[in-house]
């Protein structure tokens, strides 16, 4: 294993921050934190390009594994369960969770290892490596950065801006940031990011040289972070130019979005890469474990830990195409998966009498069966080798949509409805026609049915104003078959999650009002 330069003082930041991530050799494969060392220096290409793999997916695997699901699915209504983090289905989450620490420490990991690459990575750099793949490589690590301060600034509100590892190693107590000062250097590292990173049209079916971030995925997300800033018309620039540029496209099939021999495709924008075939713990996709039946993976004795809400079985139209590809019930088929091994898959109420017994349905995005030639191996924990969205076009779609609407209840602007028609076309569902207006209701619906179970929908919630998010969720059949309806609201500070307590013990100014920061 090649073991590359990382200035060593910064490993300091790791430790702090419990990391069990590290650089990688690529995003499949992560050494151990005794592979850091001092005096070796960049003097390749390739040595430099791998120094951001590990953020294309290993560096996010503690935040993903359970949390991910938890925090976003279980916590906007989406899914049901009775264990790992379902305190949140109540609003009853605590400070001690590791459900809050796991997505803490992957995200600060990703800043710190970020942040080493942006200071350090042009003095590192020796004779015989590319200006150009030295500047792609810092353009990565800026987006990175973003993308881990947008996960962060969501969960948990006010949070400390950290660029200089060093001196967080010197004085880790730090204060932290106010909500507006860390959207605004978001804002600064996808402009960096865009400004810097390769500019590419990504390559139609699905590649390998999809997997990697441009400046349109840069842009992509830049739109998304000034809806949530509620900069409507820098959003809907900013969505064109990407929609304009033909970058990335809709699949054709909905259904091929979640198949493993369509990972990297056109419609990725950016995705977390796994491999069942690396054999190591959180290196693989855990969704075939965490929303698939027992009877659909293979190396494990249990599944479906997550299952769909009533709510969210209720939220699909009649004729939604997409409905059997989020969710199975009973007398679903599906030609291509293996399941009780045997290839050709049926959810048969006979033959399986009790597996639905929660809910009456199990999730079916991003669980691939049982492995066969399309799926490749499985781990030893069941995982398997499918991507995970973080931003597809889909997305970007709606978000031009949404950024027309600009915050009213209806628009009957043609661009608007023609980016909403295009994700409804694809579902095999009516679209709006000329009399009929674009509604910030049909939107936000639209939103939660294309995006449910890929970590969206709580999200959503968050951005609308409380009162309004509050009367969604009070509303929300948030119960099980075993206990009948069940109701739960909110208070306007269950919307950010507190930090987490082992932080919290050690930097005691993380309970401090938030102060503003100084930019450079």
């Amino acid at each position: 294993m090649k073991i590359y330069k990382i200035n060593f003082k910064s490993v300091a930041v790791f430790v702090l921050l419990a990391l069990s991530a590290s650089c990688s050799d690529d995003y499949l494969d992560r050494p151990t934190q005794d592979g850091y060392v001092s005096d070796n220096f960049y003097t390749s290409d390739e040595q430099v390009q791998r120094t951001t793999y590990g953020m294309y997916g290993r560096m996010w695997a503690p935040f993903f594994t359970k949390c991910f699901f938890a925090l976003s699915e279980m916590s906007s209504g989406n899914c049901w369960s009775n264990v790992d983090g379902n305190e949140v289905i109540q609003f009853k989450l605590t400070s001690d969770s590791f459900i809050l620490s796991d997505p803490w420490r992957s995200c600060f990991g990703v800043i710190a290892q970020s942040n080493d690459l942006i200071n350090n990575l042009n003095s590192n750099a020796k004779a015989g490596v590319s200006p150009a793949v030295i500047k792609n490589t810092i353009a990565e690590a800026h987006f990175f950065r973003a993308v881990s301060y947008f996960y962060l600034v969501r969960l948990f509100g006010p949070v400390p801006i950290i660029e200089d590892n060093l001196a967080l190693a010197k004085n880790p107590m730090v204060n932290t940031n106010r909500i507006e000062d860390v959207y605004k250097f978001i804002e600064n590292d996808l402009k960096y990011a865009a400004a810097n990173l390769k500019s590419k049209v990504r390559l139609r079916g699905g590649s390998t040289e999809n997997v990697f971030v441009s400046q349109g995925t840069a842009e992509s997300f830049l739109a998304k972070v000034y809806l949530y800033e509620k900069d409507y018309p820098n959003a809907k620039l900013m969505a064109e130019k990407v929609i304009n540029s033909g970058e990335f496209g809709l699949l054709p099939n909905y259904a091929d979005l979640f198949l493993t021999s369509k990972n990297n495709n056109e419609e990725s924008i950016y995705s977390w890469q796994w491999s069942g075939a690396v054999n190591e713990y959180q290196a693989g996709n855990f969704s075939n474990v965490q929303y698939g039946l027992d009877i659909l993976n293979d190396r494990v004795s249990y599944g479906a830990v997550y299952v769909p809400s009533n709510d969210i079985q209720e939220a699909f139209e009649v004729g939604d195409l997409r409905r059997k590809e989020s969710y199975m019930i009973y007398g679903d088929t599906y030609p291509a998966l293996k399941g009780d091994d045997v290839v050709g898959f049926t959810l048969d109420k006979t033959k399986y009498p009790n597996v639905l017994d929660a809910t009456g349905a199990a999730v079916k995005k991003y669980v691939v069966g049982q492995e066969t030639g399309e799926t490749g191996p499985a781990d030893n924990w069941g995982a398997m080798s499918n991507c995970n969205y973080i931003m597809r076009y889909a997305d970007l779609l709606l978000i031009h949509a949404e950024a027309i609407l600009a915050g009213a209840n209806e628009t009957s602007d043609p661009s608007a409805k023609a980016s909403f028609n295009k994700v409804r076309k694809r579902a095999g569902l009516s679209q709006l026609d000329n009399n009929i207006p674009l509604t910030k209701k049909a939107l936000f619906q639209e939103r939660r049915v294309e995006f449910a179970f890929e970590g969206e929908f709580w999200y959503d919630l968050g951005r609308l104003p409380r009162a309004e998010a509050i009367d969604i969720v009070s509303k929300q059949d948030r119960g099980s078959d075993y206990e009948g309806e069940k109701h739960y609201t909110p208070v306007e500070t269950d919307f950010i999650f507190p930090k987490p307590a082992n932080d919290v013990r050690k930097n005691p100014k993380l309970k401090e009002a938030p102060v503003p920061y100084v930019f450079k």
